[in-house]
C-alpha cells in the first residue's frame, strides 16, 4: 500500500507536525494542514490495525488526531466524509470474510490527567441536563491491551465471533474463538429472556505466557513477538484455528452492547446499569474485570460516585499496573446508568458517555545519533545510544544502552536509524526495535571497538560471556568507575563524596586510586568554588563514618567481578581480618556455600595481586576497618526480601536492564548472586541468547528457569 520512501516521507511529515510549532493558519493554510494530517494519520492507522506493527506512540497518534479535531472544528467546511475523524479505523483483511456488527463499534476519546477527567465530568452533566453540582455514577475498569472482538450468542450459543473491523463490519473469526476457554460455546441467556446477544470484549495474552510463547519460539529458531498485542491481535487471525490455541489467549468481556427477546425486542432495559449487564454476564460464565479486591489491593472495576473519585482509582491503578498480570495502557470510564449514556448520546468516532484515560506515555519514536562506548569498573565495555531528545513518561531521554554486541547484531541496530524507544517500569529505557523501513541508505554499521576507548588495551570477550572487557587494572576509566562505586550508597556509602564530585577530584589529580579517597585535604576542598568550609567538613564526617563499616560493605566495594552484597556477608563471616583472604587457597573460597568456581576465582585472583595487597594496607593505615565487626557475624538468613535463601544466576541478553543491574535487583530482593551452573544453583533468568548456562541447567533438572518478566515480577 506504501512504498518505503512513501513511508519514510510520512513518518518525517508526522514528527514535524507533532513537534514543530502549530502557527495561527488562514483557511488556505489550514487545508493544507489538515490534508497533511489526514495522510499521516491514515498511514498510521494502517500500520497499526492492518500490520499491527505501528512506528510511533499511541500518545503520538492521540496528538495528531486531536490536532486535525481541533483544525476541523475551526473550518468545518474543510470536512470531508473521508476524513479519519469521519469513520473508526479499520483492521479488515482482504482474505477473511467480514460480517456486519449488530451495534456499531466506536473508538473512544482520549484523556491524560485530572484536568481532562474532569472536563469530559462537565460535559457529561450538560449533555444529560444534570446541574452542575449533580454526583454521576461511573464503572471504571481496565482498557487491555489486545484485539477487541465482537462475540453473537443466539439460543444460548455462540454463533459467531468478529474482529472490530471498521467498527461497522469486522473479519469473521468464528474457529478461532473458539478455541479460547475463556468465551463460552453456551451461556444461558435465556434465563434473563435474551434470545439473541451481541458482546463486546478484548481477546489478550497474559505477560508471563507471553514471555514463555517467545522462549519457546527463541528455542524453536523463531523471531520473538515484539509485545503481547502484536501477539494477540495475529492470534485471532491465523488460517488454524491450533495456531491460535497455542498462543494462549484469553477474553475479557466488558460491555453487553445488544440483547432482544424472541420478538426481537431490545431488552437491555432489564440491566438498567452498566455494572447490572457485567455482574450478570459473570454470573452464567463470562470473564469480566472483576469488582472484587485482587492481589494488587485494588478491584479491577469500581463504580465510583463522582469523578473525584474516578481520578483516584485511576491513578491507583497507574501506580500498580506494572505489577497487573495483563499488558493495560489505561482505564476506562463510563457513566454507569444506560439511560444516562443515551442522553449523552455519541459522535461518528466515539461515544460521549464514555472516555478513555490514557497512562503515562512509556514508548516513543526518535532518532540514534550517535554510539559512545563507556568502561565500567570490572572493564567492561558497554555501548551506549546518544539519541535525539525525546519526551517519555515525564522525563527527557537522550542515552540508552545497547548493553552489548550481541543485542546491536540481534536486533541490527545502526547510527541514523529510527528506534522505538520504552521505559521498563517507568524507569530504565531500552530500545525496543528499529524502524528499518524508515532507511534512506545514509544509516551506519556500529563498529564495535577492538580496543578498550580509554587506554586502547586490547579487549577480550570471556567464555560464556556478551560482553566485551578491558582487562588493564590500570585503566583510567575503570580506575575512576572503582572509585565512584566504592564511594557509593550499596558499598561504602559516603554521602557527599557522589560521581561528579570524585570525577572533579580525579580531574585535579586528588585521587588516583580507592585509599586517595581517605587521604583527601579537606582545606584545599574548603577552597573549591562550590564547596566552602562547611561542605568540606561534612565530607570529612562521612569520610571518618565510611572508615568504621563492617568489612563486608568494604569487600563488596573493592569491584570484585560477581562480588555481590550477599557474597561480601558470606566471606567477612569467615576471616577475623581482610588480609587473612590472602593466605587462601582456591579450594578454601569454593568451600563456602553459595560461592562457586567463577566468583572463587575472582576474589583469588584479587587477594593474591601485591599491588591490591599494598592499597588494602595502606588504607588500613589510614584507618580503615579491615577487622570482623559484630554486624560481619549477622547471618545472612535474617535478610528480608522474596528471594531469601535462593541463589539465582543471570544468562543472555537481558532486554530491560543491564546484568549489573539485575544482580543489583536480586541482592536487594535478598537473592545471592552465583558466578556459575551448580547443584546449589536455585534459580536461572534467561534473556536472549542464552548459551550454555542454560543447557547446564536443564541437565540438572534442579534449577528454575525464569523470563525476565518473570523475574521482575517477583521482585
Amino acid at each position: 500500500m506504501y512504498t518505503p520512501d512513501a513511508q519514510r516521507i510520512l513518518y518525517e511529515l508526522s514528527k514535524k507536525l507533532l513537534y514543530s510549532p502549530q502557527p495561527a493558519v488562514s483557511e488556505e493554510t489550514a487545508a493544507e494542514r489538515i490534508e497533511n494530517l489526514r495522510s499521516v494519520i491514515r498511514y498510521h492507522e494502517w500500520r497499526y490495525y492492518a500490520l499491527n506493527d505501528p512506528v510511533i506512540s499511541d500518545f503520538e497518534y492521540d496528538q495528531l488526531y486531536k490536532q486535525l479535531e481541533a483544525l476541523e472544528r475551526q473550518h468545518p467546511e474543510l470536512i470531508t466524509p473521508d476524513s479519519p475523524t469521519q469513520r473508526v479505523s479499520s483492521d479488515l483483511i482482504e482474505e477473511i470474510n467480514q460480517v456486519a456488527h449488530l451495534t456499531p463499534m466506536l473508538s473512544l476519546d482520549n484523556s491524560y490527567d485530572a484536568r481532562d477527567l474532569l472536563e469530559f465530568d462537565t460535559s457529561v452533566k450538560k449533555l444529560a441536563g444534570l446541574t452542575p453540582d449533580a454526583v454521576v455514577e461511573y464503572a471504571v475498569e481496565p482498557k487491555f491491551d489486545g484485539g477487541t472482538i465482537a462475540l453473537l450468542y443466539e439460543n444460548d450459543r455462540l454463533v459467531r465471533a468478529a474482529t472490530r473491523g471498521n467498527g461497522l463490519v469486522g473479519d469473521e473469526i468464528t474457529a478461532n474463538i473458539r478455541t479460547l476457554r475463556s468465551v463460552p460455546l453456551q451461556a444461558p441467556f435465556k434465563q434473563y429472556g435474551i434470545e439473541k446477544a451481541e458482546l463486546r470484549g478484548e481477546a489478550i495474552i497474559r505477560k508471563d505466557v507471553f514471555e514463555k510463547l517467545n522462549a519457546a519460539r527463541l528455542a524453536a529458531g523463531e523471531s520473538p513477538f515484539a509485545n503481547p498485542r502484536n501477539a494477540a491481535t495475529g492470534g485471532l487471525r491465523m488460517k488454524d484455528p491450533k495456531e491460535t490455541a497455542s498462543r494462549g489467549l484469553e477474553a475479557f468481556i466488558y460491555q453487553l452492547s445488544y440483547a432482544v427477546d424472541k420478538q426481537g425486542k431490545s431488552v437491555l432495559e432489564r440491566f438498567p446499569t452498566h455494572m447490572d449487564a457485567l455482574n450478570m454476564l459473570e454470573e452464567i460464565g463470562f470473564k469480566v474485570p472483576t469488582a472484587n479486591r485482587t492481589p494488587l489491593g485494588l478491584p479491577e472495576r469500581r463504580l465510583c460516585r463522582g469523578i473525584e473519585e474516578v481520578i483516584a482509582f485511576c491513578n491507583a491503578w497507574q501506580e500498580r499496573r506494572d505489577a497487573y498480570l495483563y499488558e493495560i495502557d489505561g482505564m476506562v470510564i463510563k457513566v454507569n446508568a444506560l439511560d444516562l449514556q443515551e442522553r449523552c448520546g455519541a459522535t461518528t468516532h466515539h461515544p460521549r458517555w464514555a472516555v478513555a484515560f490514557k497512562f503515562k506515555a512509556r514508548q516513543a519514536t526518535t532518532r540514534l545519533r550517535d554510539v559512545e562506548f563507556q568502561v565500567g569498573k570490572t572493564g567492561a565495555v558497554t555501548p551506549v545510544a546518544k539519541l535525539e531528545p525525546v519526551q517519555l513518561a515525564g522525563v527527557t531521554i537522550q542515552s540508552v544502552s545497547l548493553h552489548n554486541e550481541d543485542f546491536i547484531r540481534s536486533k541490527d541496530i545502526r547510527i541514523g536509524d529510527y528506534v522505538l524507544v520504552e521505559r521498563a517500569g517507568d524507569v530504565i529505557p531500552y530500545v525496543v526495535k528499529v524502524l528499518d523501513h524508515l532507511r534512506d541508505g545514509s544509516e551506519r554499521p556500529i563498529e564495535y571497538p577492538k580496543r578498550c576507548p580509554a587506554c586502547q588495551s586490547p579487549l577480550v570477550k570471556p567464555e560464556d560471556e556478551a560482553i566485551w572487557r578491558c582487562e588493564n587494572a590500570d585503566c583510567e576509566a575503570q580506575v575512576l568507575q572503582r572509585m565512584i562505586f566504592h564511594a557509593s550508597k550499596h558499598a561504602m556509602d559516603i554521602e557527599g563524596l557522589g560521581e561528579s564530585t570524585i570525577t572533579r577530584f580525579y580531574q585535579l589529580g586528588w585521587l588516583r586510586s580507592i585509599a586517595d579517597i581517605y587521604r583527601l585535604d579537606y582545606d584545599k576542598i574548603a577552597q573549591l568554588e562550590g564547596f566552602g568550609e562547611k561542605s568540606a567538613a561534612n565530607l570529612r564526617q562521612a569520610i571518618e563514618k565510611a572508615k568504621r563499616n563492617p568489612i563486608h560493605r568494604l569487600l563488596h566495594s573493592l569491584s570484585i567481578h560477581h562480588l555481590g552484597q550477599k557474597s561480601s556477608k558470606l566471606l567477612a563471616a569467615q576471616v577475623k581480618h581482610v588480609l587473612e583472604l590472602a593466605e587462601w587457597d582456591l579450594e578454601r573460597y569454593q568451600q563456602i556455600k553459595d560461592i562457586g568456581p567463577v566468583l572463587a576465582q575472582n576474589i583469588y585472583h584479587f587477594f593474591h595481586n601485591p599491588r591490591n595487597l599494598d592499597m588494602l594496607r595502606t588504607m588500613e593505615a589510614l584507618g580503615v576497618n579491615l577487622s570482623q565487626t559484630p554486624e560481619d557475624l549477622r547471618p545472612s538468613a535474617t535478610a528480608e526480601g522474596p528471594l531469601v535463601g535462593k541463589t539465582i544466576l543471570f544468562t543472555g541478553t537481558l532486554a530491560s536492564m543491564t546484568r549489573e543491574q539485575a544482580e543489583a535487583r536480586a541482592a536487594a530482593a535478598g537473592a545471592i548472586v552465583a558466578s556459575g551452573v551448580s547443584k546449589n544453583l536455585n534459580i536461572l533468568v534467561v534473556g536472549d541468547k542464552a548459551g550454555s548456562k542454560l543447557r547446564k541447567a536443564q541437565e540438572l533438572g534442579t534449577v528454575e528457569i525464569w523470563t525476565e518478566a518473570e523475574f521482575l515480577e517477583r521482585v
